[in-house]
């Protein structure tokens, strides 16, 4: 894990929860004791966090309103008719938002968007998914992946094109959607495992600050080396267990 992998596990880190037992978020706060500029990082979030948090407790319920939830669930009303204060309530919640997010999101417009987009797929095939289509026919994958609007049109290298698919998923990223196209290597896989080759493809400009045409992008990323690029106009992540020479058979 690096720098930038451990800074975008840390979004999503909640200090004085049980987060810091996620292996994942452990090994990222690891990191940060021996990185001054993560650590400085890491400390200004969790004050970011802190003041929300404090907000919201400035935030007194009305009175009634606990009650209000329970009757409402009991009858299971599928229209919810808000009281004054209840309004009052939401609308204190919605102040305190607009008001802390100068201080929740300073660097928003500068974060290192396809950092945390790569994660995000990486997360996807490590996690598990259920295909939305189980096929060794590639013709198959694309013209699912057309009539369902995601990317098809897609271009692989020459080993890819000869390696055996097992089927697709459609993942979404910020309301554009992503093929996964699953692979088989052709080594042993454990029991229940269809896949240990994922190809993630998006239009390139859903992703920012992605690597530019030309350039192929190796990084490890939690248990999966991954290979970056962009072809035309749709952006490439390539992930799978084992070193970049392994990789780069593939491309």
């Amino acid at each position: 894990m690096n720098h930038d992998e451990a800074k975008t596990i840390l979004l999503l880190y909640r200090h004085g929860t049980a987060d810091a037992d996620d292996p994942q978020i452990a090994e990222a706060l690891a990191l940060a004791k021996g990185d001054p500029e993560l650590a400085r990082w890491l400390k200004e979030h969790c004050a970011r966090q802190e003041a929300l948090r404090a907000k919201f407790r400035q935030i007194t319920a009305p009175a009634g309103l606990k009650e209000q939830i329970i009757s409402e669930q009991a009858a299971q009303e599928k229209i919810i008719f808000w009281r004054p204060r209840v309004l009052l309530a939401a609308a204190a919640v919605i102040v305190a938002l607009v008001a802390l997010a100068p201080l929740w999101f300073p660097h928003r417009a500068n974060d290192d968007t396809f950092a945390i987009y790569r994660g995000r797929m990486v997360g996807v095939a490590l996690r598990g998914y259920s295909m939305d289509l189980a096929t060794n026919n590639p013709a198959q994958i694309r013209a699912f992946l057309a009539e369902s609007s995601a990317p098809a049109d897609f271009v692989l290298p020459a080993p890819l094109e000869k390696t055996a698919t097992t089927g697709c998923a459609i993942e979404s990223w910020q309301g554009a959607k992503v093929s996964m196209i699953c692979f088989r290597t052709g080594k042993p896989l454990p029991p229940l495992q269809q896949s240990d080759l994922w190809l993630f493809v998006i239009d390139r400009a859903a992703v920012k600050n992605a690597p530019p045409a030309g350039a192929r992008q190796f990084v490890r990323v939690n248990k999966l080396m991954t290979v970056t690029w962009t072809h035309g106009d749709k952006l490439y992540v390539l992930g799978m267990e084992g070193d970049e020479q392994t990789l780069r058979q593939y491309l």
